[in-house]
């Protein structure tokens, strides 16, 4: 019997492995023995002070993490991320250190590709890139090599390009990595024209598109064709909504 397929599983800025895990319950478990989802915490441990007002329940919700609790002690709610920035976006305070965890994570194992929401989607196609040029940044390497091949497949829901020069250094002028981009037509969080800053950067790109917010797409419709993508992201799989649908591309 073949081995499941593995993904990385990466949460979006405020939540965790926990909560991200729960808001993917029906995905979850519409996944079936073939594919194993593996969440993990990004390092950054948010205060209230790091949330600026997000620290209301609307805005918390807003963001798919109305679970989180910054002064709680239950590490199912603290809140987390994958760096910290400043109003304008343009600093990622901590993201070496979100690079050198998933190094000591890939090293350990072998993951088929990666999922990422939101901020986590930002990180996915970052560490995507990072795997095809591990040199751009020398302390991601294990004894001067990557410590994990290129990942077959990347998934960014409600994604963007994380900012700042290190991301900059790797991405280049673009990455090569297999990556679906599912995207909101009413997301006020992560909006068009953030995103298109990481779709322009991913040559083999394929875009679909819900009539939702700021979320995971979960209709029956949606997990067959995550489950159906994760499977075999190099198919040829019906869109889950028609008309959205941008086939696979590559930008030569």
């Amino acid at each position: 019997m073949a081995a499941p397929t593995k993904v990385l599983m990466l949460h979006g800025h405020s939540q965790n492995a926990s909560i991200f895990s729960k808001r993917l319950g029906a995905l979850r478990k519409s996944m079936g023995k073939g594919i194993e989802m593996v969440f993990i915490d990004g390092p950054i441990v948010l205060l209230p002070v790091d949330l600026n007002g997000a620290s209301s329940a609307a805005s918390l919700a807003a963001l798919g993490a109305s679970e989180a609790n910054a002064t709680s002690s239950d590490p199912s709610t603290t809140p987390r991320a994958w760096w910290k920035t400043n109003p304008e976006k343009t600093i990622a305070h901590g993201l070496e250190e979100s690079i050198l965890l998933l190094r000591d994570i890939l090293q350990r194992d072998r993951y088929d590709g990666v999922f990422g929401f939101s901020q986590g989607a930002a990180m996915a196609a970052l560490l995507a890139a990072l795997l095809e040029r591990p040199h751009s940044y020398p302390s991601f390497l294990v004894d001067g090599e990557a410590p994990h091949p290129p990942f077959k497949f990347c998934v960014a829901v409600s994604g963007f390009k994380a900012p700042g020069s290190l991301s900059a250094d790797i991405f280049g002028t673009s990455y090569s990595t297999p990556t679906l981009h599912v995207l909101g037509r009413n997301d006020v969080i992560v909006i068009e024209e953030r995103s298109k800053g990481l779709l322009d950067l991913s040559q083999n790109k394929r875009l679909e598109e819900h009539d939702g917010g700021h979320f995971v797409p979960s209709k029956a419709n949606w997990r067959e064709f995550l489950r159906d993508y994760l499977t075999n992201p190099l198919g040829v799989i019906p869109s889950p909504e028609p008309r959205n649908i941008i086939q696979p591309t590559s930008d030569d």
